[in-house]
């Protein structure tokens, strides 16, 4: 009876390709909500909130956040990295020519976005914020395509990761260039 009623449609749900994107569009409309509430402080302390192994003599505990940011995106990134690599070497990005339209596509969606934020910004003590607005979320670009489903075409898809991923490796160079104190290449 319960299988019936909450288990099966549950378990059909979850197969579905949309379903990462609608949890993690569902999940962050939460999260907007949590953190802006009364509640705001709650939101905060859970993910300072530490988790780890412990044993005997041993103890290995991390803030939640660190564990997402250092440990699931970059498992996240790294998926994202393979699935280009395949793309590169015998997908839908394997020439330059098939490559130069997403290349060219990120490269504008970094600099429009800086163009805007220094025109309307005319502040110039908060000019330094220039490199934020520039990156594409790619888990929020990827989510909207597992929404999306087949209805659009695996072209479109693989050049939208493409747009995402070259966008965020630009904010990601522009960050370490600019934004930080030395680059250590060892």
């Amino acid at each position: 009876m319960i299988q019936k009623i909450f288990l099966t449609p549950f378990q059909k749900f979850v197969k579905i390709e949309s379903f990462s994107g609608i949890l993690l569009l569902i999940t962050t409309l939460i999260a907007l909500i949590w953190s802006n509430s009364s509640f705001g402080d709650s939101y905060r302390d859970l993910w300072q909130y530490d988790i780890g192994i412990v044993a005997k003599g041993f103890e290995f505990k991390k803030p939640l956040i660190l564990w997402i940011n250092d440990g699931l995106m970059a498992i996240f990134f790294f998926l994202i990295g393979l699935e280009i690599k395949r793309e590169l070497l015998i997908g839908e990005l394997n020439s330059v020519k098939k490559m130069a339209f997403p290349l060219f596509g990120a490269l504008g969606g970094m600099i429009v976005p800086v163009a805007f934020f220094l025109f309307l910004n005319q502040n110039p003590e908060t000019f330094k914020g220039w490199g934020i607005p520039m990156a594409t979320d790619i888990a929020f670009s990827l989510a909207i395509l597992n929404i999306l489903g087949n209805k659009i075409p695996l072209s479109l898809k693989i050049f939208l990761t493409a747009f995402a991923i070259v966008d965020d490796i630009g904010a990601v160079l522009v960050i370490a260039i600019f934004y930080s104190g030395t680059i250590n290449t060892m």
